[in-house]
């Protein structure tokens, strides 16, 4: 033991404090019995993936689901595939999506909480005092091994068929003395601590995880890596000490991380620290020529979670149909609670998928319809012109030029409707579904249905510009087509036409279709009454006198 911590002075001589110091430093949580403790620890290595937003909800919502606490770390130690700007890419989108933050990152360059620092590379202090503890044990020792002695102990391993790694007779240091270690440092040998595993891979472990239940896998018995030969530890080592002195009592992270968990366990045991609940979370998956895979940051937009608002969904639409992913039983819950808040809704990790989902844009389109419709227009409004302003400038000029004219647009069968219209998921799509209201979008048709002639289009645009009135209500407004429909040999009722359609040219329906083209250029609008009133008798006989000449 004397060599265990001569070892561990020579190694690490400038660490003075003990473990105990940081027990004391971050003392446990007083939070209420049941509440959990979660984190999302993401590496600032690019953008935010739409995976990193799936299980930052399920975190989100499990600590909410309790009373507990939600908090960010920054896992940073892999400063080589650091991007500038990741840290603020990814709060700032969490933020964007309504993942309230209780502790940790809660902006690009703000931290909140008592047991911080919540970022990696401030925390190098922290992790060596535990290594050097592990040392002074003889849990832990110094490897002096270079990339090409790994590289031929993995070709001796391969050669002999045997299981590759840093373990058994293949770890070369793991007796090292203290003699041995002064004699290498001194000659400015470099090196890295690793963990003396006391494993063996013939002894199995059993866990069980809060998503996918029961897992038995072989016990870890790799020496591997704890610090790095520039002192940053490993993630298996960090990710021990931090959700220990951050008092981590549910671990929610990717199921690619289920291989490590022998590890996890291990460190933990041998570090004297409770082992947190784990679950690991499916990946969302994607169909690609019938087969299922990950989505892919290479291959697929909507991975980088940029794409939702760079196409306009609601981020509590993109929210809601996650929740749909996360619980089976979310959409149940939406039908009988259907203006609930889903913060309020009582998660259970035990009903998350274990193989993984599909994303499904049909279903978010739909789920994204009745948020939207849902909407009252000033609401509309408000949210249409900010993506606007950030996306489309051109659009937001024209939403701003007139407010008041632009709310009279997006309250037709919004404001007033028992059943509002869901014609739009998302916001780049109202450029288009409301083109008509501006003349510098709009685009004129003069294509008639088949069956009515342009003598006919042309009488019955003459006669009802004799009759409009703008103040009439939608009653007032159609009875006046059907009372020109029969001068033109039109029938005044559906019915009339259905029953006798040799009899008549068509009904009162087709004239409205005429009308329609002419003020619209399209078959199928929102009420045409209504669009009529906001644009303006003005405009709407300009648009008129243009079909007539046209045809």
């Amino acid at each position: 033991m004397d060599n265990c911590v001569s070892l561990a002075e020579l190694l690490l001589p400038n660490i003075d404090k003990t473990p105990e110091y940081f027990e004391n430093l971050y003392p446990a949580r007083n939070l209420s019995e049941g509440a959990r403790v979660t984190r999302v620890a993401p590496s600032p290595t690019g953008y935010l993936h739409l995976g990193v937003l799936f299980t930052s909800l399920v975190n989100r919502i499990t600590a909410t689901s309790t009373g507990g606490i939600f908090y960010t770390r920054i896992e940073d130690t892999d400063k080589k595939r650091e991007v500038a700007g990741g840290i603020e890419d990814i709060i700032d989108g969490l933020n964007r999506f309504g993942i309230n933050i209780d502790e940790g990152f809660i902006s690009g360059n703000e931290q909140k909480g008592d047991y911080g620092p919540y970022q990696q590379s401030h925390r190098a202090e922290i992790y060596q005092t535990y290594v050097k503890d592990l040392i002074k044990k003889g849990l832990a020792y110094p490897c002096f091994c270079t990339a090409e002695d790994l590289e031929a102990t993995r070709k001796i391993q391969e050669e002999n068929k045997i299981r590759t790694g840093y373990h058994g007779e293949y770890a070369k240091h793991r007796d090292i003395t203290y003699e041995e270690a002064k004699v290498l440092i001194e000659e400015g040998k470099q090196f890295v601590i690793r963990l003396r595993s006391p494993g063996s891979e013939e002894h199995r472990i059993a866990f069980e995880d809060t998503i996918k239940g029961k897992i038995e896998m072989p016990e870890n018995d790799e020496d591997f890596v704890l610090l790095k030969s520039d002192g940053i530890p490993t993630y298996h080592f960090a990710h021990a000490i931090d959700d220990h002195l951050m008092h981590t009592t549910h671990v929610l992270r990717g199921d690619e991380w289920i291989s490590s968990v022998p590890k996890h366990i291990q460190l933990f045991k041998l570090l004297g620290f409770k082992v947190p609940k784990y679950g690991h979370v499916s990946p969302i998956m994607k169909l690609d020529a019938g087969a299922k895979r990950k989505i892919s940051k290479r291959k697929d937009p909507e991975a980088a979670v940029h794409f939702f608002a760079e196409q306009g969904y609601e981020p509590i639409c993109v929210i809601e149909y996650l929740m749909t992913i996360a619980a089976s039983d979310f959409e149940d819950w939406r039908r009988a609670n259907p203006d609930a808040d889903y913060r309020t809704f009582k998660f259970n990790l035990k009903k998350m998928s274990v193989s993984g989902a599909l994303f499904d844009e049909n279903k978010l389109n739909d789920v994204s319809k009745i948020k939207i419709a849902a909407m009252k227009s000033d609401e509309v409004y408000i949210r249409l012109t900010t993506w606007a302003k950030e996306f489309d400038n051109e659009f937001y000029e024209l939403l701003t030029q007139n407010p008041d004219f632009t709310k009279g647009m997006l309250a037709i069968d919004r404001d007033d409707a028992k059943k509002p219209r869901k014609d739009i998921a998302k916001w780049n799509e109202a450029k288009e579904y409301f083109a008509y209201f501006f003349n510098n979008l709009y685009t004129p048709c003069q294509t008639l249905p088949e069956h009515i002639n342009a003598n006919d289009a042309k009488a019955f645009l003459t006669e009802y510009k004799k009759v409009y009135d703008a103040n009439d209500d939608r009653q007032g407004w159609f009875d006046k087509i059907k009372a020109i429909a029969p001068s033109l040999g039109f029938a005044a009722e559906t019915k009339e036409y259905k029953a006798n359609p040799d009899a008549f040219k068509g009904s009162a329906g087709d004239l409205s279709t005429i009308l329609r083209i002419a003020i619209t250029g399209r078959t199928s609008t929102p009420d045409l009454c209504s669009i009529m009133q906001v644009l303006g008798m003005t405009e709407c006989f300009r648009r008129i006198d243009t079909m007539i000449e046209v045809l």
